[in-house]
């Protein structure tokens, strides 16, 4: 980028590398896949956004209710067995757990095994799942690891991936608030196994995660892929200290 008269008070070399960034609105479905959508944005636009083919089919986005309690903090519902959206898709996790992910942290892209049936190609079965209309009575939950995060407290930047053989490889970005920013970016998220995913605590608050697997935790089960950034290196000296064999 050029434009000499403007900025002839800064040294060539710099001019050189001068670049503006494009201020220029993007589609709905062009920021849901590159630099992120609010929750709340995203929840409301979803039909429009799965009609548009930006969807990742299988990730679910639940609305929650927080009510705050004066004086005391707040209360908020995970789910219940058999009800609301969760109900409707026949999903009740075998296990819940809990992480805490300190502010400026991230967990890398991480990635469960869908279970194919025998006799059946991938791209055959995720057709099936996934044609016109969902068929939830299909989903494998008990063979294959679903997962449905709740968010109590601080700022998510999610990022998922679609990488199931024969579905569109498929981008999304989510900007999710914990129960205590009240409002309408409070949701939690269904993720579907052969979807990378991977989570960055935003801001300067640590984040607070709930978290339900429609199957028992099996580490063999739970495919890293790009998870370097979870990898705190020693700085040059320590190292090199520390593998210093002489005496």
């Amino acid at each position: 980028m050029q434009d000499d008269q403007l900025w002839r008070g800064v040294h060539p070399a710099a001019r050189q590398r001068l670049q503006v960034r494009n201020y220029s609105s993007q589609t709905i479905e062009g920021r849901l896949a590159t630099e992120g959508l609010e929750a709340g944005a995203a929840l409301t636009s979803q039909q429009a956004l799965q009609e548009a083919g930006a969807w990742i089919p299988g990730v679910d986005l639940i609305a929650r209710h927080v009510h705050p309690q004066r004086h005391r903090g707040l209360f908020s519902e995970l789910g219940r067995e058999g009800e609301d959206r969760l109900g409707e898709i026949g999903l009740w996790p075998k296990q819940w757990s809990a992480a805490k992910m300190f502010a400026g942290s991230a967990k890398g892209f991480h990635i469960h095994p869908p279970h194919i049936p025998e006799n059946e190609s991938p791209a055959a079965w995720f057709a099936r799942l996934f044609g016109a209309e969902d068929n939830f009575a299909l989903r494998p939950y008990d063979r294959e690891q679903w997962d449905v995060m709740f968010f109590l407290q601080g700022r998510l930047d999610l990022i998922l991936c679609d990488e199931r053989e024969g579905m569109p490889r498929r981008q999304m970005r989510l900007f999710i608030e914990g129960d205590d920013r009240r409002g309408p970016n409070n949701v939690a998220v269904v993720i579907p196994p052969g979807v990378a995913h991977a989570l960055r605590a935003e801001g300067s608050e640590d984040l607070l995660m709930v978290y339900g697997t429609s199957t028992r935790f099996l580490p063999q089960v739970e495919g890293r892929i790009a998870s370097e950034v979870e990898t705190l290196s020693l700085p040059p000296e320590w190292a090199d200290y520390l593998g210093n064999a002489s005496r």
